[in-house]
């Protein structure tokens, strides 16, 4: 095969890079660049994350590092990771590991200075190409190149041993067939519809970081709809059981010119049911916001546009517009707009005689849903509606 070399790219320039590599030996070749950084550049995609793998051990890389004045972090020494923080960025150093023992969800590492026993373990084979970091020659040693240039996702060695020994595996593959992927490796595509109940021994936390990526890659559609038909997702999320209203929501988020979201779209997946957006997302230990967010967006879209962003914030306004019938032109009145503060407080309420209590939230509610029915006044219009209702009883 023709050698091939990493072309320039902006992250190759970023402040520290050249001489952590110096530091750490690339002249020798004992380190590498390694995996998405590899990868994306050879396929013309902006890196964020830089990880660089080395023939040192963890403790000679911290040595290393503290005698260039590099400051280094010990982020995993167990695993062999050490992060070298630099002033374009950190970047993961990571000793070359071979697997001693696995149980689907953890692995117990041995250090080694055997580049094809590193990427051995790797799970892909787009996923397991090195470069030199002077002079950018790619290394490739289970056919990555051939299957980045076809689009094709697959397993490094046999897939259903690969599962075994970290079962998140599943859903990465899906993730990277629709970030990357053309048609999908047929015999990787098996092994994970076999092992789908492999997924119910993962931490909910791992399956929903896993999902949410893939559910805003770019032919997430697609991909959703043939885990959908292969049973993937049954064991962990028996609610899903259509891509229909995702493909649709899809189609009106490029329409709209609105960026995906992926619990926008989680919630076009599960029945527009809020009962089931909570149960849905206390299983995957979503985060406040993202369960508030989904249980809104199982609520129809009601009302004018603006009352309804006022009530649920503009994201929330969002999500329920374009999972809704209501035509795309109803985003308009929202697109860059501030939501505005309801002007007063339960003071302005008990200064007009209203005594501490109840009654005061109570008036204040109907003042503040008066308001909104206007249009957000100003504050003296806002007083004003005060003034008739608390006269009024």
């Amino acid at each position: 095969m023709t050698a091939v070399t990493l072309p320039p790219a902006e992250w190759r320039e970023r402040e520290g890079l050249d001489r952590l590599a110096e530091v750490l030996g690339a002249s020798e070749g004992t380190s590498r660049f390694v995996g998405g950084a590899v990868r994306d550049t050879l396929l013309g995609i902006g890196v964020a994350d830089i990880d660089l793998a080395t023939r040192h051990s963890p403790e000679t890389v911290m040595a290393l590092l503290k005698a260039a004045e590099i400051r280094a972090v010990p982020t995993g020494l167990a695993h062999g990771t050490v992060t070298a923080v630099l002033p374009g960025g950190p970047v993961e150093v990571t000793t070359l590991r071979r697997d001693v023992s696995t149980d689907g969800r953890h692995a117990t590492v041995a250090f080694t200075e055997d580049w094809r026993e590193d990427a051995a373990r790797r799970d892909f084979t787009i996923n397991a190409l090195y470069a030199d970091p002077i002079s950018g020659q790619v290394y490739d040693y289970f056919g990555g190149l051939d299957d980045l240039g076809k689009r094709h996702v697959r397993f490094i060695g046999d897939p259903l041993q690969r599962i075994a020994e970290d079962h998140l595996r599943i859903l990465r593959f899906f993730r990277f067939l629709a970030r990357f992927g053309d048609s999908p490796d047929l015999e990787g595509l098996a092994a994970c519809a076999a092992r789908a109940n492999d997924l119910m021994a993962l931490s909910r936390e791992r399956i929903a970081d896993e999902l949410l990526k893939l559910l805003v890659a770019k032919d997430a559609v697609r991909v959703v709809g043939l885990m959908i038909a292969q049973g993937i997702l049954v064991p962990v999320l028996p609610e899903i059981d259509s891509a229909e209203r995702l493909e649709r929501l899809a189609a009106r988020e490029a329409e709209a010119e609105v960026a995906p979201n992926a619990i926008r779209r989680l919630a076009a997946l599960l029945p527009a049911d809020p009962a089931v957006s909570e149960s849905v997302a206390a299983r995957l230990k979503f985060s406040n916001a993202q369960r508030r967010r989904l249980a809104s967006a199982a609520l129809p879209a009601e009302g004018g546009v603006q009352a309804l962003a006022y009530r649920t914030g503009l994201d929330g306004a969002v999500d329920r517009l374009l999972l809704s019938d209501r035509p795309l032109g109803d985003l308009a009145p929202i697109r860059g707009w501030n939501v505005p503060a309801f002007p007063l407080s339960g003071g302005a309420i008990v200064s007009r005689g209203v005594r501490a209590g109840p009654e005061v939230a109570r008036l204040l509610r109907r003042v503040e849903d008066q308001w909104v029915a206007e249009g957000f006044p100003d504050k003296a219009r806002a007083e004003a509606i005060a003034d008739e209702l608390t006269a009024a009883g």
